[in-house]
């Protein structure tokens, strides 16, 4: 497993994503160093927040005992993967820690046309080819462990990997903890339930902005007897 994880070009054909707005789910992107609990605060948002599905990402690595294929991941070889490239599949993939992973366009883009929101659970360098594709209709949110300590903690208490990948994980989170600029929103996972919050949060008020909602402005303005400046 490499310890500095490849970018490996996918799509370069789409280009920027137009969508109509009003019509269309939302992607909510959110990234985080492996073990910060981002994983965690998906699921528990996935339960209370309505039209808000889960992106199921394609993966090469082995499935853990804990896991489902279709319901975690699609679990695939790697020649499969591979097929999927080359076929355009991907709109985003990467190879991470020796395994690809990557999100397919057939999975949004069944979710959005039905108007509900999409979650992506992905990591920086696929989080940064999502944005680049679509824009605000992704916004991204990056989730902070309160400290270094507290991220090894968390890795060790796991009791899943060995030294080796620890130690590879923290040096990854060394790297990546310094894109959070490029994300428009922060949530440091001090305290379980109070991200959660915040995760909501974001979601909710996002939902609410103008832009989302011109339509049904739109329509209320045409009930007053116009659609007045």
């Amino acid at each position: 497993m490499s310890s500095n994880p490849e970018r490996v070009a996918g799509q370069p054909d789409r280009g920027e994503v137009t969508v109509d707005e009003k019509n269309s789910g939302v992607l909510f992107i959110v990234s985080a160093p492996s073990g910060s609990g981002k994983s965690t605060l998906v699921r528990r948002v996935l339960k209370d927040v309505g039209h808000l599905r889960f992106s199921i990402s394609h993966t090469t690595r082995p499935s853990r005992p804990d896991e489902q294929q279709g319901v975690d991941y699609f679990f695939v070889t790697r020649d499969e993967f591979e097929g999927m490239i080359r076929e355009g599949k991907f709109v985003e993939h990467a190879v991470v820690y020796g395994n690809y992973y990557g999100t397919s366009w057939e999975a949004i883009e069944a979710v959005r046309s039905s108007g509900d929101d999409v979650i992506l659970d992905i990591d920086v360098q696929g989080a940064a080819q999502v944005k680049q594709r679509f824009g605000r209709e992704a916004p991204s949110i990056f989730v902070l462990p309160p400290s270094f300590q507290s991220l090894e903690q968390r890795l060790r208490g796991r009791s899943s990997d060995g030294d080796e990948v620890i130690r590879e994980r923290l040096s990854r989170a060394r790297q990546e903890i310094q894109e959070y600029k490029k994300y428009d929103y922060v949530i440091i996972n001090d305290e379980i339930n109070r991200a959660t919050d915040a995760l909501r949060s974001i979601i909710v008020a996002y939902r609410a902005c103008q832009s989302r909602l011109e339509k049904q402005i739109e329509n209320i303005l045409h009930t007053f007897g116009g659609n007045p400046e």
